[in-house]
């Protein structure tokens, strides 16, 4: 024990809090901080998602018009995942599809999915090797259909800005069941603006759709707020064991970098959207990318999970 304290929050911990008013209201909010000026805003009523992210007081992450909202909110048709989309650094997207709307065998489709829209259960933290450790569980089950269990682990660390995010996917039914993920992680000011420094070492950038071929040689240039701006995507191809994605603001001093394994989340995604209050840009690792399981499913890269089976993915993030 330190002699000079009374208790460990005085340099470093986790609180728990609830919102008191708006959509937000009674949502469950975890304050993580790790002493060193790493902050996270955990929510697990959203599958313990990644609601805010700072460093040394300074905001990282990109929080959308809707603010937060809670999952009673939201809306399962087609693209009313953006009426409650808070953004946050992280939102997951999944497990039964990422991406467009669409009909994949007789199923109906929403946009991303509805995993980053359900309550975390058993939810609890400790601090364990050097770091303050939070776990979850969430399910993705529902009678005559999919039975998907997350399982959740945040590590961060208390001797640097970093932290790890792993997940444990497990289907619990009796049927093979298709499975998608999306870590939707996003930038927004005052790390991101027109003179932040983009770097993805990609061996192949893929634009998504004609829009964003006009604009691929410029795909890593931010730009200001620009209204009417369209959203532009672009895919990135791996050809290494290991790959990072990383962003830095010169103003600021301040840099995050996204690590991850490119053959286990074989989908990453630049997200570039420069519009006026719409300024944000998404560094998205997943194992599909955003076109609607329908076609991952004809392209051959829809994944599947047998009954009992279990997939892992995880990703770390470091703050310089």
């Amino acid at each position: 024990m330190n002699p000079y304290i009374g208790h460990p929050s005085q340099l470093y911990g986790i609180e728990e809090h609830r919102l008191v008013g708006g959509k937000g209201d009674g949502m469950r909010l975890l304050e993580v901080n790790n002493g060193h000026g790493l902050e996270l805003t955990l929510s697990p009523d959203r599958n313990l998602d990644i609601a805010r992210l700072r460093a040394k007081g300074i905001n990282l992450s990109y929080m959308s018009p809707c603010g937060y909202a809670a999952p009673a909110f939201y809306e399962s048709k087609g693209a009313d995942f953006l009426k409650t989309f808070t953004a946050g650094f992280l939102t997951t997207c999944g497990l039964q599809s990422v991406g467009t709307p669409c009909t994949d065998e007789g199923e109906e489709l929403p946009l991303h999915g509805s995993i980053g829209n359900t309550p975390a259960e058993q939810v609890n933290w400790k601090e364990e090797d050097g770091a303050l450790v939070i776990t979850s569980l969430t399910r993705d089950e529902t009678i005559f259909g999919r039975k998907l269990i997350l399982e959740r682990r945040i590590a961060v660390s208390l001797s640097d800005n970093s932290f790890t995010l792993a997940d444990k996917i497990t289907n619990t039914g009796d049927r093979t069941e298709p499975v998608e993920i999306l870590y939707h992680m996003n930038m927004g000011y005052p790390l991101l603006d027109e003179d932040s420094v983009v770097k993805i070492p990609a061996k192949e950038v893929i634009a998504r759709d004609e829009n964003a071929k006009k604009y691929i040689d410029s795909a890593l240039e931010m730009e200001e707020p620009t209204p009417a701006y369209q959203e532009r995507c672009y895919y990135y191809v791996f050809d290494t064991e290991k790959a990072s994605a990383s962003i830095y603001q010169p103003k600021i001093d301040t840099g995050l970098t996204i690590s991850f394994d490119p053959q286990v989340l074989d989908g990453f995604i630049e997200w570039k959207m420069m519009g006026v209050r719409d300024y944000v840009l998404g560094l998205e690792c997943g194992n599909c990318y955003p076109d609607g399981r329908d076609v991952m499913r004809k392209t051959g890269m829809l994944k599947e999970i047998e009954p009992g089976e279990s997939l892992s993915y995880d990703f770390k993030v470091t703050v310089s």
